[in-house]
Parts: C-alpha cells; sequence; structure tokens
C-alpha cells in the first residue's frame, strides 16, 4: 500500500494530470489516501509527481 498526499493544487494543470490526481482519489491539498501498489496506480502518480508526496504505507 502507497499513502499518497497531494500537496500542491491541480488548478493550471493539464487535464491528464488532473485526471490522474482525481483518480486517485485526492480531492484538495494535503489530503491522503492510501491506494494499492499497482501498475496502473503507479502511473497515476508518474503523471503527477510534482504535485504528491508518496510514502509506503506500513
Amino acid at each position: 500500500m502507497l499513502s499518497v498526499t497531494l500537496m500542491k493544487s491541480i488548478h493550471g494543470q493539464l487535464r491528464n494530470i488532473a485526471s490522474s490526481v482525481r483518480g486517485l482519489g485526492l480531492r484538495r491539498r494535503h489530503h491522503t489516501v492510501l491506494v494499492a501498489d499497482t501498475a496502473e496506480n503507479r502511473g497515476m502518480i508518474n503523471a503527477a509527481t510534482h504535485l504528491l508526496k508518496v510514502e509506503e504505507a506500513k
């Protein structure tokens, strides 16, 4: 499992980046969600890596 936190706003980002952030379940800045460590989720994280903080959940 991965802990993903949205650190910066998606305002002004490209549509595919904003969609990836929303697809991860993140709604607002400093919102944290737990997601499974799958290839699909890794792809969404890689699209928006400059906006996110990713940590391995315990």
